[in-house]
């Protein structure tokens, strides 16, 4: 099509899969962030049983981010998250691996727990998250069809646009065609009534030239006069043929300026498109007391500037003191019932 750019249907091709990369990475930065700082409020939980000896930090630890990851949904939607909790020694805290005092029948000594529990925590624990969004879920799959539905809405408003700017020049052009035609169908018919003139004027000139024949036989006196009836017989002639000349010409540069208006239509497009731009902007500045349709736009500015002028000055008493303008009749609508006021303007001209 020729408003359709092949560059829009690229870009919104290429554009989903971009932004879905980027987003993902983006995610993934955001919740590694979110979830270490989280994690690193809520990872040791109450210290008071820490102290007393009745729970290890090891255990505390595994139990307050397994009960952390376990409410965030995001995991649950695709999310993957490693963490893991290790001290400076390289004792790993989290996530909780084989150890052999855990299957021991013993109760351990609370004061040794207790004093276990300091000693790591005064340590340090270092805690490491890393976020991985993976493909094919749940996550994923919506941030890709977001971006695809987001793509396809603007290759679908960009195409409307182009059909209906397309429809648009199709209309003017077929109206610009029809009254040039109507143009060459008039010369046409100028052509053909000077050729039929032409025709006459050579038969005249045939019956005065067999007349001439017959005078000099008669009377050589008015030879003279006899000639200078031809001659301005052939003026005419000649004149005719001169004036058929112009008109074919006439009809020629018709068609070229056919040729050349469909060659610049687009820009005549855009540079109507730019003037509608400027008087639907300096109506709305200059008056603020009425509003003024689109359609009369349009109208307005294929208007003569003798013709706008005049209009203009109509519009300008309509947005100062309406009731100074004289009202010609009351024109009332069919299906809404509204009344509609006629003013006239230069004696043809019509506001409603």
């Amino acid at each position: 099509m020729k408003y359709f750019s092949f560059k829009i249907l690229i870009l919104c091709i290429l554009l989903p899969p971009v932004l879905y990369t980027f987003s993902m990475q983006s995610i993934e930065s955001h919740l590694k962030d979110r979830y270490a700082n989280e994690i690193e409020d809520i990872y040791i939980g109450d210290t008071r049983s820490l102290f007393d000896g009745s729970v290890r930090l090891k255990d505390a630890i595994n139990k307050n981010i397994g009960r952390f990851l376990q409410s965030k949904t995001l995991i649950l939607w695709g999310a993957k998250a490693n963490v893991t909790v290790i001290t400076k020694q390289g004792m790993i805290l989290y996530p909780a691996g084989f150890d052999d005092k855990e299957g021991s029948f013993l109760q351990p000594d609370s004061m040794k727990v207790a004093s276990d529990n300091y000693s790591i925590m005064n340590e340090g624990p270092e805690i490491n998250v890393d976020i991985i969004l993976e493909h094919n879920t749940l996550l994923s799959n919506a941030i890709l069809a977001f971006y695809i539905c987001v793509s396809v809405l603007v290759l679908f408003f960009y195409y409307r646009a182009g059909v209906n700017k397309a429809r648009q020049e199709e209309m003017e052009k077929s109206s610009e065609i029809a009254r040039l035609m109507e143009l060459e169908k008039n010369y046409a018919g100028n052509v053909q009534s000077l050729e039929r003139e032409r025709e006459n004027l050579k038969s005249e000139v045939f019956e005065v030239q067999k007349g001439l024949e017959s005078e000099k036989i008669r009377a050589s006196r008015n030879e003279d006069e006899m000639i200078r009836e031809i001659v301005l017989l052939e003026e005419k002639i000649n004149n005719n043929i001169a004036l058929q000349k112009e008109k074919q010409e006439e009809i020629d540069a018709l068609r070229e300026k056919m040729k050349r208006f469909e060659r610049g239509r687009g820009k005549d497009s855009k540079q109507k498109t730019k003037g509608f731009d400027s008087v639907q902007k300096r109506f709305k500045t200059l008056y603020k007391n009425i509003s003024v349709n689109d359609r009369a736009i349009s109208v307005f500015i294929d208007l003569e500037d003798d013709m706008k002028i005049k209009s203009e000055e109509i519009i300008h008493k309509l947005n100062e003191d309406p009731e100074f303008v004289p009202i010609k009749r009351k024109v009332f609508g069919k299906k809404s019932r509204k009344t509609v006021q006629e003013v006239i303007f230069a004696y043809k001209g019509r506001l409603y």
